[in-house]
């Protein structure tokens, strides 16, 4: 019986210490002051750092490679379309051609 008792008290002393710190806490939260611009932007900066550290930056072989790859696709794609354009110019003048005459 003392025990359930004891452990009472305690349940209680914590709960008493709880609500007080959630007072607190409430409280604390309305106190802080915004930063003011400089103090914003100077800490954007600073994590802007910490990201770059976290980024993995490719090696010169890759980008080599990369810009090879994009080169070529513009290239074929360029011609694909250029061949496209130039059938059905081809087409619409024939087209236009039997229509006249």
């Amino acid at each position: 019986m003392a025990k359930d008792k004891k452990k009472t008290s305690d349940n209680a002393e914590a709960l008493a210490e709880t609500k007080k710190s959630t007072k607190k806490a409430k409280k604390s939260k309305e106190e802080p002051k915004k930063p003011n611009v400089f103090q914003r932007i100077g800490k954007w900066f600073r994590d802007l750092k910490v990201e770059f550290k976290n980024v993995t930056w490719p090696t010169k072989q890759t980008v080599v490679t990369n810009t090879g790859v994009v080169l070529t696709v513009i290239v074929i794609g360029s011609v694909v379309i250029g061949l496209l354009d130039s059938g059905l110019l081809k087409l619409a003048q024939f087209l236009i051609g039997l229509s006249q005459g």
